[in-house]
């Protein structure tokens, strides 16, 4: 959350002419419901299940950059899988930029929102510790505070 994954997902897309997919966006017009409402009325455990299927259907593209959402590589197979079927890149900021990021964002998060400054770094951190498990294992690790697209994309196609 706060990373640029979108930002730069659609700078990536159109730099090498490929297509863009946002999985939020993908699995709020497949359900007809937003990513907050999903969770709040059938839960983590059955968003999941959703954002698992919806995962898989980016698997038969081609030519595409895929943006998911933080928890996606964290539940059941989804990082081997996205692994297998594609190159994957984990948009590495600090805690502090994260944070930073948070507090100054236009569209508030239901997540976040109520957070004093101080308990925003903190489920920042937490989130971080739960997840860079898996964010390490991608294929890619770009620094997000000095991120240049034109190195990302010469890596990716390489």
């Amino acid at each position: 959350m706060g990373s640029g994954k979108t930002t730069v997902g659609k700078k990536l897309s159109r730099a090498l002419n490929y297509a863009f997919v946002d999985l939020d966006q993908q699995i709020e017009n497949s359900q007809g419901q937003s990513i907050g409402d999903l969770f709040e009325e059938k839960g983590e455990e059955a968003f999941r299940k959703i954002e698992q299927e919806e995962l898989h259907k980016t698997f038969e593209l081609e030519n595409t950059v895929v943006s998911l959402g933080g928890g996606t590589p964290c539940f059941f197979d989804n990082l081997e899988q996205i692994n297998r079927h594609g190159k994957s890149v984990y948009l590495k900021l600090s805690a502090v930029s994260l944070a930073s990021r948070l507090q100054n964002a236009k569209n508030p998060r239901p997540l976040l929102q109520g957070l004093s400054d101080g308990e925003l770094f903190e489920f920042v951190q937490q989130q971080l510790g739960e997840r860079e498990q898996f964010y390490n294992r991608t294929h890619f690790i770009i620094k997000g505070e000095s991120l240049d697209i034109s190195n990302l994309i010469k890596m990716i196609k390489e």
